[in-house]
């Protein structure tokens, strides 16, 4: 072999090295980038935040261990940057997390994750039928009230919200507003827990009165319009950044809370360094269906972190190139 040759092969090899490097940088714009997720304690909240891993994953990420912290230290850690992400911040109901942790100066919330996630109040409809109880309002009368009462102390028991969620200001807010305090306890601890027990009185025939949201199992198993109806409101009123919304929904109900939508929230610095990732965080979307599906697996037995993984490889499958078309638009972002 000539040097000539030598040298024009040697250039060649070079050339092929740098392309296959260049294709893996346009394949996996996130190559050695750390990633911390968050999400709260609630176990179904698993799922789509371990879509968003693997999507990460797909872009070079090097994706820690999901950390579990409730939302309002969740919004200021990412705030904060001691942490990257949280896939199920919900919009209204988490305005004031959002505003307390720097808002749009120091996070990124672009595109809608799920939409259409509802939440309310609601009783048993043979209840709601005997007694024709359409508003909570009517709780305010005492014999109306005691026909709710679990504990023997003549109140209404509504199984509630746990601190720190949001729906729980919300709750108490409303107690306040609709002047329900003296006939009304806001039962709260595990909501699990709560509305297992509650799901156990309603099978023994008991009234039941309690606060729900979707996406969640609770729907699949207690279903509106067929075991249980949706409590109106006499009218809109919520606390703090929330104060001026309105709840009323395009058909004239007002349940007091507006149909939120779930976006996933990043640290700003962090998303502007990478652009792959932050237009990933703007174009996922996973119906709201889906993620009720998902968690009705998970109350059925099917919550162990192998279930999930399945779970969410199964969805992937099923959504391939809606999947492949996230990542397409995330490295494209990145060039």
């Amino acid at each position: 072999m000539t040097h000539a040759t030598r040298t024009l092969a040697a250039v060649a090899a070079s050339t092929l090295a740098l392309s296959c490097l260049s294709v893996q940088a346009n394949e996996r714009p996130g190559q050695g980038v750390k990633v911390q997720p968050l999400k709260s304690s609630i176990a179904e909240e698993t799922f789509q935040t371990l879509l968003v891993v693997k999507a990460l994953e797909q872009l070079g990420y090097d994706v820690q261990p999901i950390k579990e912290v409730e939302y309002p230290t969740a919004h200021l850690a990412i705030g904060n940057g001691d942490a990257t992400f949280i896939a199920s911040h919900w919009n209204p109901l988490h305005a004031d997390y959002y505003k307390n942790a720097g808002g749009d100066a120091k996070l990124y919330r672009k595109g809608v994750y799920s939409d259409n996630a509802a939440q309310g109040y609601l009783i048993d409809k043979k209840t709601a039928d005997a007694y024709k109880i359409t508003n909570v309002e009517q709780l305010k009368d005492p014999k109306i009230a005691k026909l709710f009462d679990a504990d023997g102390d003549g109140k209404a028991d509504l199984t509630g919200c746990n601190p720190g969620w949001g729906c729980e200001a919300m709750i108490e807010h409303h107690l306040d507003a609709y002047k329900l305090r003296d006939t009304v306890t806001h039962q709260q601890g595990t909501y699990s827990a709560l509305i297992a027990n509650t799901i156990t009185r309603y099978k023994a025939g008991h009234p039941i009165l309690y606060y729900a949201w979707t996406p969640y199992w609770v729907s699949n198993v207690l279903q509106p319009g067929k075991d249980v109806v949706w409590l109106e409101v006499p009218f809109s009123s919520a606390p703090g950044a929330q104060k001026d919304v309105d709840t009323k929904l395009p058909n004239g109900k007002n349940y007091g809370f507006v149909v939120n939508k779930q976006h996933i929230v990043a640290n700003k610095a962090w998303a502007e360094q990478n652009p792959a990732a932050a237009k990933l965080f703007e174009v996922m979307q996973v119906p709201v269906g889906d993620i009720n599906a998902q968690n009705h697996m998970m109350n059925q037995g099917q919550n162990k972190p192998a279930d999930i993984e399945r779970h969410v490889n199964g969805w992937i499958k099923a959504h391939q190139s809606t999947f492949d078309g996230w990542l397409q638009q995330a490295r494209a972002a990145a060039r």
